[in-house]
């Protein structure tokens, strides 16, 4: 039996953790894709299901969940649509439940975005847009900053001390000291660049119904360069990226401006947030839930093929940025 928090958070205490907020739960419980956070649909007498988000404990402040709280709702209330957690009657929107903080949300169907329509980037570009003028109006307070120390240097001396095998841990811990090296070459931005971001803005997170794109999870909302929201959305090829990041900009350019020197970081981004992943994985192993999700992470297999991709990473901050036509 693991002692680890989530164990305690039997399908029992989800189901009074949402009574506890003045609904009947009819007992239906559905656990959804999430290993962050644990997220379920419960089932609510004669009405419609509900999604209750309980946060990992000790990952976010009190501060820092609030804030993503009311980021979510300035970017509702100019009629962006974004799954925004629901308000009480006592005007609360985060709760606590045995040890718990949790929050609930109306339950949105949708699926993926196509990446390769040309006129659905570009809609994307236009929400984005609108998202990011909503988001320059003032500053996270608590949120984390994206920082090359965080995400890349903690990241792999973490994995360097605990992961990787021996027999790779040289050629690993070389290579991303040259990684570190290149992405601080690049990666410079200023205090003006770093803004209130989704931060984790790839197809999961964007549900696309009537031709309307509805962004959820901000759960990885951060302080970061515009840019941190585009480039996810981009794929192929060299040309096949620059001509989706066009698509992407020129509907963004209809509610925001975006300053071209920042697909210089796109790379730096890239790599920060592979490096990042991995010691994610890493750093919850020990959750029950991830043995079971990655079965293929920490093998020798694993390492190898992340090492690869590494190099790759290398060879790729020396190529110019995309352009712009």
């Amino acid at each position: 039996m693991s002692d680890h928090p989530y164990e305690s958070l039997s399908p029992e205490k989800v189901m009074e953790a949402v009574e506890s907020c003045d609904y009947l739960c009819d007992a239906r419980l559905l656990a959804l894709n999430s290993y962050e956070n644990r997220v379920y649909q419960v089932g609510i007498e004669d009405s419609e299901p509900i999604i209750a988000k309980f946060y990992r404990p000790d990952r976010w402040s009190l501060e820092q969940i609030q804030e993503e709280h009311q980021f979510s709702f300035e970017l509702s209330n100019a009629d962006i649509s974004v799954v925004a957690p629901m308000i009480d009657s006592r005007g609360q929107s985060l709760h606590s439940f045995a040890g718990f903080n949790f929050a609930l949300f109306k339950r949105r169907g949708g699926y993926p975005p196509e990446l390769d329509n040309l006129d659905n980037l570009f809609v994307l570009g236009r929400t984005l847009g609108r998202i990011h003028g909503v988001a320059k109006s003032k500053q996270f307070q608590h949120r984390i900053a994206l920082d090359i120390q965080g995400f890349a240097i903690d990241s792999y001396r973490f994995i360097a001390e605990h992961f990787i095998p021996q027999s790779l841990h040289t050629a690993y811990t070389s290579l991303c000291e040259h990684l570190v090296t290149a992405v601080e070459e690049k990666y410079k931005p200023g205090t003006d660049d770093l803004m209130r971001v989704h931060g984790d803005c790839h197809v999961g997170n964007i549900l696309w119904r009537d031709n309307i794109a509805h962004f959820v999870d901000l759960d990885d909302c951060i302080r970061a360069p515009a840019v941190q929201d585009l480039w996810m959305l981009l794929s192929g090829e060299r040309q096949q990226q620059s001509l989706q990041l066009n698509e992407i900009l020129e509907g963004y350019a209809e509610f925001a401006d975006f300053n071209a020197a920042q697909l210089n970081w796109i790379e730096s981004l890239r790599t920060m947030r592979i490096m990042h992943y991995s010691a994610w994985l890493a750093r919850r192993w020990q959750d029950p839930a991830f043995p079971r999700a990655f079965p293929w992470f920490n093998s020798e297999r694993y390492w190898s093929e992340h090492i690869l991709e590494l190099r790759e990473q290398l060879a790729l901050l020396e190529e110019p940025p995309l352009e712009l036509y």
